[in-house]
C-alpha cells in the first residue's frame, strides 16, 4: 500500500530529480534555436507541485496529494512537456485515485492509464516517438504486473525498466531524433521523475534538491498554509483552528490527535514548545474545543462554516495572480469579445495593445508562460468571450488547458508566430458574430508568412547540417532554412525567399540585440529590391532571442 505521505515524498522526489536534471534533459533538445527547454518547463512545472507538496503533512491521504498534484501542475504547466507532465502525474493520479486513502498496485496502474488516455486526448496529433509513447508503453507494461498480483517495489522497477527501453527506441521512430543521435528529451524527463518515485517506494527517500533541502515538516510558521491544502474537502461542515497554552505536565498532543481524527478529518494539531495549534474539519466543533481545553488555556478559537463559505473559498483558491505572484486586477465579463496575447518585447507589446488587445500576457521563446499565468489574463479581460492568442507553438497547450478553468467562454487560437497573432487581431470584425470572427481571424493568420532570424543555442546537427554555437539561423515558417554568419545577410535572404508573386506587404521587426542603424540598414536593401511593388514596414520590436521577425504577407 502507498499512504498519502509516501506518494507526496514519491512526487517531491521526482521535482527534486527533474530539476536537478533539467540541464541535461534541455541537450537532448534537438532542434538548436534557444527555446523553453523540455527540462526547464518540465522541472518548472513540477516545482509549482513541489511547493504545495512541501505544506501537507503525513496525515494526508493519497486523495488529496493527487488532488493537490493535479490542481498545482495543471496551473503551473509550462510548454508541451510540462502540460503532458501535468496530465500524466496530475490529472491521471487524481481521477483514478478519487476518495482512495491508500493506493495499491492496482490504483497505481490505473493512475498512469488514465494519465496517458488524458494526454494523447490533449494533443491534436500525437506523434510516437515522444514521452507519449514512453508513458504508453509503461503504463501497458503496469496494467500487466497489476493484473498479476507484483508487489509494490518489483512492479514499480519494472515499470522504469519499461519506460528506459521505449525511451532508447525513440530515435528509431523520429527519424529527427536519429539523425542527431539523441532519445526524446521529454521521455527521458519522465523516467528520471519515475525512478526517482522509485527511491521513495522502495525505501531509499526523496531525492536531494539542488541545495540538499529535504521535505520539511509543518511547523507554526508554515501551519496556515498547510490548512489551505485541505480547503477543498468539504466532507464535514466546521472548520475549526485554535491556540493551546500548554499547561505543565500536559498529555502529548498525539492523543489530541488521535481524538479529534475520531470526529472530522484533515486534522493538522502542531506541537511546540509552548503552544499546541490545531486544524479540524467536524461536524462536532464544541467537542473539539472542550478537548483542547484539557490540554491547556484556549486563545484565539475559530469555527468557520465551510459549506457557507466554499463559493469565496473557491474564489480564493483561483486567485487571479501569475505563478510569479504577479495579481491581474480581476474584470467581469461586460463587453462581448476581449483579447489576450502572449509577446516579449516593449515594441511588440504595444503593437497589440494598439491593435485592440486587453492584456499581453510577457512570454514567448525561452520564456514559456504558465497557464495560470494565461489564466489570470483571461480573467483581467471584461469580456464574455475571450480569444488567446499564445503566438508560440510551444505555449498553445498551456493556453488550452486554462480554458477549463477560467469563468468566461475562451477560444485558443493556434498562431505560432508573432506575425499571426497580429493578423488574427487586425481580421477580428466587432460586427460579426463568434463563429464569423474565429474563422476569418484563423484564415488571416493562416496566410502569414513568418520569417526569423535567432542563434544556435548549442553546437549540433540537424537536418543534415553540422551547426555551431552562436552562429546565425534562418527560419522559415518555423522551419530551419539556412545558416548564415551575418544577421542582417541573414534576414536579406530570408525575405526573398519569402516574398511571392501575390505578396503585397513587408515587415520588419527587429529586436533588442539589433541597433536602429543596422535595422535601417537592412530596410534600405529591402526597399532598393522591393520597394516599387511592395509595402514596407520597419518596426523596433525590442524582443530577445530573435534578431528579426519578419512578416510577410
Amino acid at each position: 500500500m502507498i499512504s498519502g505521505s509516501v506518494l507526496r515524498d514519491a512526487f517531491i522526489s521526482a521535482a527534486n530529480a527533474i530539476s536537478n536534471s533539467k540541464k541535461q534533459v534541455d541537450e537532448l533538445n534537438v532542434f538548436p534555436v534557444p527555446d523553453g527547454d523540455t527540462g526547464t518547463n518540465m522541472s518548472m512545472t513540477m516545482q509549482n507541485a513541489r511547493k504545495e507538496l512541501l505544506l501537507m503533512d503525513d496525515s494526508v491521504t493519497a486523495a488529496q496529494v493527487a488532488r493537490t498534484m493535479e490542481s498545482a501542475l495543471l496551473r503551473g504547466a509550462r510548454g508541451n512537456s510540462g502540460v503532458i507532465t501535468s496530465l500524466i502525474l496530475g490529472k491521471g493520479f487524481s481521477k483514478a485515485l478519487k476518495e482512495v486513502k491508500s493506493a495499491e498496485v492496482s490504483d497505481i496502474a490505473a493512475c498512469l492509464e488514465t494519465g496517458v488516455e488524458r494526454a494523447y486526448r490533449s494533443v491534436m496529433k500525437p506523434t510516437e516517438g515522444t514521452i507519449l509513447t514512453v508513458a504508453r508503453l509503461a503504463s501497458v507494461r503496469a496494467s500487466e504486473l497489476a493484473a498479476k498480483g507484483t508487489e509494490l517495489v518489483p512492479f514499480w522497477e519494472e515499470v522504469c525498466l519499461e519506460a528506459e527501453r521505449v525511451l532508447e527506441t525513440t530515435p528509431e521512430l523520429l527519424p529527427t531524433l536519429k539523425k542527431a543521435g539523441v532519445v526524446d528529451a521529454g521521455g527521458k524527463g519522465l523516467c528520471i521523475m519515475l525512478r526517482a518515485m522509485g527511491r521513495v517506494f522502495n525505501g531509499e527517500g526523496i531525492v536531494p534538491d539542488e541545495s540538499g533541502e529535504q521535505s520539511a515538516p509543518v511547523t507554526i510558521e508554515t501551519f496556515a498554509s498547510v490548512v489551505g491544502a485541505f480547503d477543498e474537502d468539504i466532507h464535514y461542515t466546521y472548520c475549526t483552528e485554535y491556540i493551546v497554552d500548554k499547561k505543565e505536565g500536559a498529555e502529548d498532543a498525539i492523543k489530541l490527535r488521535a481524538y479529534l481524527e475520531t470526529i472530522g478529518d484533515c486534522v493538522v494539531v502542531v506541537d511546540d514548545d509552548e503552544i499546541i495549534k490545531v486544524h479540524v474539519h467536524t461536524n462536532s466543533p464544541g467537542l473539539a474545543i472542550q478537548k483542547g481545553l484539557e490540554f491547556g488555556d484556549m486563545n484565539l478559537p475559530k469555527v468557520e462554516n465551510m459549506r457557507r463559505q466554499h463559493d469565496a473559498k473557491k474564489k480564493e483558491a483561483t486567485s487571479n495572480k501569475t505563478t510569479a505572484g504577479i495579481e491581474y486586477p480581476y474584470a467581469a465579463p461586460e463587453k462581448e469579445y476581449g483579447f489576450v496575447a502572449v509577446a516579449a518585447g516593449d515594441g511588440i507589446e504595444a503593437m497589440f495593445m494598439d491593435a485592440g488587445a486587453d492584456c499581453v500576457v510577457k512570454g514567448g521563446q525561452t520564456m514559456n508562460p504558465s497557464t495560470q499565468d494565461i489564466l489570470a489574463a483571461i480573467q483581467s479581460c471584461p469580456a464574455k468571450t475571450v480569444f488567446v492568442l499564445p503566438n508560440n507553438k510551444n505555449i498553445i497547450m498551456a493556453a488550452e488547458q486554462a480554458v477549463k478553468l477560467a469563468d468566461r467562454r475562451v477560444c485558443v487560437l493556434q498562431t505560432r508566430t508573432i506575425p499571426q497573432g497580429l493578423s488574427a487581431l487586425l481580421a477580428f470584425d466587432p460586427g460579426e458574430d463568434f463563429n464569423v470572427n474565429r474563422t476569418a481571424m484563423t484564415k488571416a493568420f493562416e496566410r502569414v508568412k513568418t520569417g526569423q532570424i535567432t542563434f544556435a543555442a548549442r553546437d549540433s546537427e540537424f537536418a543534415g547540417q553540422k551547426i555551431q554555437k552562436d552562429e546565425i539561423l534562418a527560419l522559415d515558417n518555423g522551419k530551419l532554412s539556412f545558416i548564415e554568419k551575418d544577421s542582417e545577410k541573414a534576414a536579406y535572404r530570408l525575405i526573398k525567399r519569402l516574398v511571392g508573386s501575390e505578396s503585397e506587404f513587408i515587415t520588419i521587426i527587429y529586436g533588442s540585440d539589433i541597433s536602429d542603424a543596422q535595422a535601417e540598414s537592412l530596410r534600405a536593401r529591402v526597399e532598393e529590391k522591393f520597394g516599387g511593388r511592395l509595402d514596407i514596414n520597419l518596426i523596433s520590436g525590442g524582443q530577445p532571442v530573435y534578431y528579426y521577425t519578419i512578416s510577410v504577407e
